[in-house]
């Protein structure tokens, strides 16, 4: 079959990078109908938008956890995760203590938060959104900054975590499979494994990329949560498993 559009061809691409690990620039171009270096530029801009990292004759999944820059990994799926954003600011309306837990899907939802609600938060972006709104509180967890995930975490964290009670905490994760709900860092991991501890309830936000990806540490199993916010681009199967630990699944249109 021939893609000669670059949004079919670039969506083929993800698709065998998902299925394969890695995709050859030569075999990709044979195979869809184009030049190759039509599919180096799809690669190049599935690897400027963190889809895909390019390696030598084409490019291989980028490894979760990897160490990509905030700002790149705020790029992927950005219309994905407004979509999801919004989905999920619809279920805090009863919610009047809200915990925001560090991550590039998680952290536009400070500026969709209900009035009169007060926001807790490591994460360094949430902060200062929610520092620069004068309809809420927020309560700001200090502790060891990392520069990668423009978060604070450690002992810190965790202990002022630990004082809290909150109506609703929601959790990002950098992938989801079978195993549970996974991450890239074990600090990252205790500081949600806290947050879900000290909440009525639990929201994961996670975008379809994310489902079937690989990261080294589980913070969680299915169970952990009670409501997962997703997008369109799930499949029935991912919709099935991200339920079967009975959460709640909202498919964000």
């Amino acid at each position: 079959m021939r893609y000669t559009g670059a949004t079919a061809r670039r969506d083929e691409l993800i698709r065998r990078l998902t299925a394969d690990g890695y995709v050859s620039s030569a075999g990709a171009a044979l195979e869809l109908g184009v030049s190759e270096m039509t599919i180096r530029r799809d690669l190049r801009r599935l690897d400027l938008d963190g889809l895909a990292r390019r390696v030598t004759g084409g490019a291989s999944l980028p490894t979760a956890g990897d160490g990509e820059p905030f700002d790149q990994r705020n790029r992927a799926g950005r219309s994905d995760k407004r979509a999801i954003v919004a989905a999920c600011a619809e279920l805090l309306a009863d919610a009047s203590t809200i915990a925001l837990d560090a991550g590039t899907t998680v952290a536009p939802l400070a500026a969709l938060v209900p009035k009169n609600v007060t926001v807790v938060t490591h994460s360094l972006p949430v902060i200062s959104t929610c520092a620069a709104r004068d309809d809420i509180e927020l309560v700001a967890l200090g502790g060891t900054y990392q520069a990668d995930t423009r978060s604070f975490t450690g002992p810190a964290t965790e202990a002022g975590v630990a004082s809290l009670s909150v109506d609703v905490a929601v959790l990002s994760a950098t992938a989801v499979d079978a195993s549970g709900l996974l991450c890239s860092k074990a600090l990252d991991a205790s500081i949600k494994q806290r947050l879900a501890e000290v909440a009525q309830r639990t929201i994961l936000l996670v975008d379809h990329r994310k489902l079937g990806a690989r990261a080294p540490i589980r913070f969680g199993r299915l169970d952990l949560v009670d409501v997962v916010v997703t997008d369109s681009g799930a499949t029935a199967e991912q919709r099935e498993l991200l339920g079967s630990g009975g959460a709640r699944v909202v498919v964000a249109p």
